[in-house]
């Protein structure tokens, strides 16, 4: 079950072309998008009322878009403005539209009620489209359920093993006990690093010197649905806290959308400061992120595959799991607060 009354991120806004159409599926509805001349973003349900054949599968015609199979033609409000053959066109002939509003070049899709659509509850991922920050937008899918990379991105402990080469680099992070603290609609988690050597991916932000030592930090609330907006980075050992002049200083925005009950979009971003370093900067730490993410997605799809062999088998409770357990409480009362309405 997911929860339906909230905003899921759908696509970056450059995916969604300035002609055409672009579909994609969001907690088992196929959506499909595309932009009218007026401005904005037009989500509908991807399935005619006809036969159900994919609308993706039709044209745009104007603001309206034609079924490819029997030729219904919609309007941007999902009603049915044509039907070939036929008089009148039957009041019930229309698809479902969905509120969308599209914030720092997420395009965000309210799946529930639309009366309920707030705009109130959308992130603050403002550094995906910020001056003050230089980012590559990136997205990868998952073979997994959604909730699986929640539990990941709620135990950075795994960054020390996971990412030993890449984003960790050191097994402190594991030892370091994390902070957890309740915040609205999530939690915000603070684990502080000191004096461990800085990670691969931060080569090229700024000449370390030889043997080079952190104190390094991760900050980050994670909020329902599922996503991640972090403050991270170091200043080397002996740097006042707040001296960020010789300080690496990163911020993150990531999210997950369920695509099915067995499969995840996700959308991320970590971004940096103009004055550490400029377009090269940017790729190597998009590159490396791109390989890290694949190092997790590799790992808990060998989990996931190991849930489904035997889905009764027991996890074991540990202390690194408090955040994990405790946000998916939080989804776990989001959905039942939905069934009960």
């Amino acid at each position: 079950m997911f929860i339906r009354n909230c905003w899921y991120v759908v696509a970056w806004d450059h995916e969604i072309p300035a002609e055409g159409l672009f579909n994609r599926t969001v907690i088992g509805e196929p959506l499909l998008l595309f932009r009218p001349s007026g401005g904005g973003i037009v989500a509908l349900e991807d399935r005619c009322c006809h036969r159900l054949a994919p609308l993706s599968k039709g044209r745009r015609e104007g603001d309206c878009v034609r079924c490819g199979y029997h030729g219904l033609k919609f309007d941007a409000q999902g009603v049915c403005v044509e039907a070939p053959g036929m008089d009148t066109v039957p009041a019930k002939a229309r698809v479902r539209s969905y509120p969308v509003v599209v914030r720092n070049r997420w395009v965000f899709v309210w799946m529930g009620e639309p009366v309920q659509a707030d705009t109130a509850l959308l992130p603050d991922n403002h550094s995906c489209d910020d001056p003050q920050w230089l980012n590559i937008p990136g997205y990868l899918h998952y073979d997994t359920p959604y909730l699986l990379i929640c539990d990941n991105l709620l135990d950075f402990s795994h960054l020390s093993y996971v990412h030993e080469k890449t984003l960790g680099g050191s097994t402190a992070i594991a030892q370091a006990r994390p902070v957890i603290e309740k915040i609205e609609r999530g939690l915000r988690v603070t684990r502080k690093v000191g004096n461990v050597p800085p990670p691969a991916h931060w080569a090229g932000a700024r000449d370390f010197g030889d043997n080079p030592r952190f104190d390094r930090w991760f900050i980050y609330d994670f909020v329902l649905p599922g996503t991640l907006l972090m403050q991270s980075g170091g200043r080397p050992v002996g740097d006042a806290e707040g001296d960020m002049r010789r300080a690496v200083e990163l911020h993150s925005c990531q999210t997950l959308t369920p695509e099915t009950e067995t499969t995840t979009h996700y959308f991320f971003q970590q971004s940096h400061r103009p004055e550490l370093g400029g377009e090269r900067l940017t790729r190597t730490i998009h590159d490396s992120l791109i390989v890290a993410f694949n190092e997790d997605r590799d790992m808990i799809t060998a989990q996931a595959r190991n849930i489904e062999r035997d889905p009764a088998a027991p996890m074991l409770p540990l202390a690194m799991d408090s955040a994990l357990i405790q946000f998916r409480r939080l989804v776990a009362q989001a959905v039942a607060a939905e069934q009960q309405a």
